[in-house]
């Protein structure tokens, strides 16, 4: 049996291709890696709120799952929109590793009190997320692939980066981590940290089968079904600063989640506490509960501005 393994092509993106062959070929597998370029790749000089969040890295590779010409879609899990296109199912996630942001730079040391100092982020949930709890530093849009950045920052566009830790880690910058935040201020995106892999209903229920068990990871599996059922329900894109973070423990799973308005004064956090065998409930549950405390207006309130930018 072979698998073709669909891909963005930043170095990042292939290490998580290669990370799925690696498994695939262990359990006995044939692969094929295919590369394919996507329209968040190629616009790099505006936000991902103006190009539109909604299947940015996703588009031209659902195209190739759709027509066969891939078996397999490899993605970061947190850049899946909450709501993928009829016929298209995510079948898989990988083991989650360390979910944190980091601050990474090039200086011997990085001051978060430091006055005027400059982080380059192109998260609207970061920036607005160091708005309310680190409001003396200034923020830059860097976008593009990670090695990008770094030279970005490097050339002198910001002092330090505000990355997830996966990434930096998974590309062997750890020696450049000056901090890593609490995940009690910064709670990550929904998803950030796996693996996602996507199929379409095309795909043979064989192979759907045999990559699914391969490789996917219950206990992830699990926290990303409640974290992914939260963001439908606050129905928020990848550039609306909605954040999600599920654990579990035995058969207990845990949630925060909340939403902080882009200015940064606004900041709302719920969290809930369900049996694991129940995710997508908690996820709804918790999403409604956000949305009821204040949450709704200030989603309101951030696509008005979006729409008007």
């Amino acid at each position: 049996m072979k698998i073709k393994i669909g891909t963005r092509g930043s170095r990042l993106a292939l290490w998580q291709a290669y990370h799925v062959e690696e498994k695939l070929q262990a359990a006995g597998l044939e692969t094929e890696i295919v590369t394919i370029e996507t329209k968040g790749d190629k616009i790099l000089d505006v936000s991902i709120a103006k190009i539109g969040s909604k299947g940015v890295f996703t588009e031209e590779i659902e195209e190739q799952l759709a027509d066969g010409r891939i078996d397999i879609a490899v993605h970061s899990a947190k850049d899946m929109q909450s709501k993928l296109p009829s016929g298209f199912e995510l079948i898989a996630f990988m083991e989650r590793e360390e979910v944190n942001d980091v601050i990474i730079s090039h200086k011997p040391s990085v001051d978060l009190s430091s006055p005027g100092l400059v982080l380059g982020t192109s998260s609207t949930r970061r920036v607005a997320t160091l708005r309310h709890f680190y409001p003396g530093i200034e923020t830059v849009a860097v976008r593009g692939n990670l090695q990008t950045r770094i030279r970005k920052m490097e050339e002198g566009a910001c002092d330090a980066l505000l990355l997830a830790y996966a990434g930096v880690h998974r590309m062997g910058y750890d020696d450049k981590i000056k901090h890593k935040l609490s995940v009690n201020e910064f709670i990550p995106a929904v998803g950030q940290g796996s693996v996602a892999i996507e199929i379409h209903s095309t795909l043979s229920a064989e192979k759907r089968a045999k990559v699914r068990e391969v490789l996917n990871h219950p206990d992830t599996e699990t926290c990303l079904l409640a974290e992914r059922a939260y963001l439908k329900t606050m129905d928020g894109g990848c550039s609306i600063p909605v954040y999600g973070y599920a654990t579990l423990e035995n058969n207990s799973l845990k949630m925060s989640g909340g939403i902080i308005s882009l200015d940064g004064q606004k900041r709302i956090v719920k969290q809930h506490q369900t049996h694991a065998s129940t995710p997508e409930r908690l996820g709804s549950e918790l999403a409604n509960e956000v949305l009821s405390s204040g949450g709704k207006a200030i989603l309101e309130e951030i696509k008005r501005t979006m729409n008007h930018d």
